[in-house]
């Protein structure tokens, strides 16, 4: 039955492109190239719809999660004339590196729809992909059954108690590791990304930058990178050390979706991997604990934006699956109902039923979130000298105080 109802929604998706659409372009090609490998199907899915619908061939370049570097991908294919028409980018460095290329969206249909679109110099050059967060995420059931209150989760002290307490029931909680945590060479991501922006932006207002732009000037607040350095070797402390060494996406994501780990560093992105997983136990996002001082939010943003093109041959048709993929009920049925993203979108009214995005939403609602200021450093920065000395603090081949000392060198010299 579930199988004949997806069949009937992508009947109706096929028949409402072609009311929106009228007669079918003439054929040609689209490329687009993207940096989630986890919504690879359902990004391909819809792009075929969208693309019989249209006489088009729309071809999907996934590249990410650590195994490939979206970046240097698209250099690649700049210097083999092979440019997408269609391509993504993280934020403000990335857009730098492309800016010549992008295209002024500005005016499109999509635009008063949307508070988080890339602007740049007053102008619209990113398609916001959609909107994600992060936290800590937690195994409600886990925590209820260790007599652990979630809402005691918001600094170092209550996760320190915490996460020591349910160490010592581990056994009988049927738990191999307290936190799922990544920092192996593939997993640059979670630790010089996303984590590192606990340090940058974590107890700021939103769009606070002032971490960021002192650090970026070479100026460091050893204080609070000292306290961030706790919240890591905490994290590292309590992780299965094969994973947090040598793991993937999938087995981190996989422990705690088996119930193996009570917290995982990971955001609602990986919702359509816990849905598949079954991991049915109720779960949700709680602060990072990176600073002393009692911290209510947690990290959110349009992770990516599309770009299109603007030396293109398909501007136009680059443009209309923008446009349509934000504005038509086909493509609000993809965001949100197939790749169980949190749509960008005010005139999108549908609502993903994963737990971590419901869990997003709900901290944006009350208007409890931190800014992503990690992409105001760049991609070398972050993925060469960073990732490398979160790698040698959990390979115990430096310590907290070479971990400190590195960093602060790091931002000095950079």
């Amino acid at each position: 039955m579930k199988r004949i109802f997806s069949i009937l929604l992508l009947l109706v998706a096929s028949i409402g492109f072609i009311f929106a659409n009228g007669e079918a372009s003439e054929a040609g090609e689209i490329v687009l190239a993207q940096g989630k490998p986890e919504i690879d199907g359902q990004l391909k899915a819809y792009a075929a719809l969208w693309g019989e619908a249209n006489g088009v061939s729309v071809v999907i370049k996934s590249c990410g999660g650590g195994t490939c570097d979206l970046g240097q991908m698209l250099k690649a294919d700049y210097a083999a004339g092979e440019m997408p028409d269609i391509f993504a980018v993280n934020g403000f460095e990335d857009f730098l590196e492309w800016e010549a290329l992008a295209l002024d969206l500005s005016g499109e249909a999509w635009t008063d729809n949307t508070e988080v679109a890339f602007v740049y110099k007053g102008r619209t050059f990113g398609f916001p992909v959609s909107v994600e967060g992060w936290g800590m995420a937690y195994n409600a059931d886990v925590l209820a059954a260790a007599g652990v209150d979630p809402k005691s989760l918001v600094n170092l002290s209550g996760y320190r108690a915490a996460f020591a307490k349910i160490d010592s029931m581990k056994s009988q909680l049927g738990l191999d590791s307290v936190v799922s945590m990544a920092a192996g060479p593939e997993m640059f991501w979670v630790t010089a990304h996303h984590n590192f922006n606990s340090l940058l932006s974590n107890g700021l207002p939103y769009g606070d930058t002032s971490v960021a732009d002192e650090l970026l000037a070479g100026n460091v607040d050893s204080k609070r990178l000292s306290e961030y350095a706790d919240w890591v070797e905490l994290l590292f402390e309590y992780a299965d050390k094969a994973v947090l060494t040598t793991g993937n996406y999938d087995s981190q994501v996989g422990a705690f979706a088996t119930g193996k780990a009570a917290f995982l560093h990971q955001g609602n992105w990986t919702d359509p991997n816990l849905i598949d997983a079954k991991a049915d136990f109720e779960m949700a996002f709680a602060p990072h604990g990176s600073m002393e001082a009692t911290t209510e939010g947690i990290f959110v943003s349009a992770p990516s934006f599309y770009l299109v093109n603007a030396e293109s041959e398909n501007v136009d048709l680059a443009k209309k699956f923008l446009v349509d993929l934000a504005t038509s009920s086909a493509g609000a049925n993809y965001i949100v109902n197939e790749a169980k993203m949190i749509p960008s979108f005010s005139n999108i009214d549908l609502k993903p039923d994963g737990q971590l995005s419901a869990s997003v939403q709900d901290w944006s609602s009350q208007g409890k979130v931190y800014s992503w200021n990690q992409y105001l450093f760049s991609g070398e920065f972050r993925d060469k000298t960073l990732s490398p000395i979160y790698n040698q603090f959990a390979n115990e081949e430096i310590d907290k105080a070479e971990f400190i000392r590195l960093m602060t060198d790091a931002f000095i010299n950079r």
